[in-house]
């Protein structure tokens, strides 16, 4: 894939027209608690005394995925939409595709893992989708099941993050940002098969080049760190408390975005991650799921270096399953407590491909 393929700035403003008026103009938060810890255990203080966080877990469906699912139904064909869709989801892509497509009139099935969170499966089914239910994550057999109903029914596979239309309507997040926070210098997104990161990096970076965007990844579910040190996509076998986070690889458009626009991709851990959701839920008042509270555990935890410099978050998701709720919050560490420093996590771990 050459530069010359790259979804652009364009595109992705293009996209963000057809969906103004669909779906929610989601707020940008702000937190000077967390500006205050930063300070007072790690010595890092932040340009304006607060750490500012998108809010997309307030979105239709309870994530960003419906932005990219709404600019992918508006590119099928009239065939394309009577005959319906397929894509394989471990849960936010399955249930935003689920709403965008019964919003558009068009018959949709997910398949999921086995596993997946029961409160996203049955969002999914009460979207009005078929749910297949098969394999231990979103891998090679559910790519297996999902081709088998294109064949089988002729059916469209659309896929969850690696697509020109699916990061583009990604893309509209950091157009967002960067009107509310003209001036940002860093803008922080969690990674799982990098179709958000894509699509917001290349907004910013085309309009603010100045701007770093980083990239946060589960050390043990870094399709994309891994596919970077590679040079090409590999197959991973993803462990993380965020599920959302869980892709098995990267996708052939997300390596070439993420190589062209994001600064720099930092691994974190799952206690890292979980610390992020308990501050946002103590001291935001904020539901986050583990993969909408990794890059505000980021920050939380100095992973990200900044100096005096205005920061923005992206809160991804909210879709946490409630009976696991109190347990995620007991295991992340109290805001109140020090953070103390660590060492940096070394850049793409392996991780055993899948066999």
């Amino acid at each position: 894939m050459t530069e010359l393929e790259l979804v652009s700035l364009d595109r992705i403003r293009l996209a963000r027209e057809r969906l103004v008026g669909r779906l929610h103009r989601t707020p940008m938060l702000s937190s000077e608690t967390a500006a205050a810890q930063l300070a007072a255990t790690v010595g890092v203080h932040v340009a304006d005394g607060r750490v500012y966080v998108k809010g997309e877990h307030l979105q239709k469906t309870g994530s960003f995925k419906v932005r990219a699912t709404t600019t992918k139904m508006a590119s099928l064909t009239s065939e394309q939409r009577a005959a319906g869709i397929v894509t394989l989801s471990a849960g936010n892509a399955g249930q935003a595709y689920a709403w965008a497509a019964r919003d558009a009139g068009v018959p949709a099935t997910v398949v999921m893992p086995a596993a997946a969170v029961r409160s996203k499966v049955d969002a999914c089914r009460g979207y009005g989708a078929e749910v297949v239910l098969h394999g231990e994550h979103v891998g090679e057999t559910a790519e297996r099941v999902a081709a088998e109903l294109v064949e089988e029914r002729g059916l469209t596979l659309c896929h969850p993050f690696d697509d020109p239309d699916v990061i583009a309507g990604n893309g509209s997040v950091g157009l967002e940002i960067l009107e509310d926070l003209p001036e940002v210098d860093v803008v922080v997104v969690g990674i799982g098969g990098g179709g958000l990161i894509s699509g917001v990096a290349a907004a910013v970076k085309e309009s603010r080049p100045g701007t770093r965007v980083i990239g946060i990844e589960p050390e043990r579910s870094n399709a994309l760190s891994v596919a970077l040190a590679a040079g090409r996509v590999v197959p991973i076998s993803p462990v993380s408390v965020a599920d959302g986070l869980g892709a098995p690889f990267a996708g052939t458009w997300t390596l070439a975005m993420v190589r062209r626009y994001v600064d720099d991709i930092v691994l974190v851990d799952d206690a890292t991650i979980l610390a992020g959701l308990r501050f946002a839920a103590e001291r935001m008042k904020q539901v986050l799921e583990p993969a909408g509270a990794a890059a505000l555990g980021a920050v939380l935890f100095a992973r990200v270096a900044i100096a005096e410099e205005r920061v923005c978050v992206v809160a991804s998701g909210g879709n946490v399953e409630l009976r696991r709720l109190g347990e995620l919050l007991e295991l992340g560490a109290p805001a109140a407590e020090p953070v103390e420093p660590v060492e940096p996590v070394e850049p793409a771990a392996p991780v055993e491909p899948v066999a």
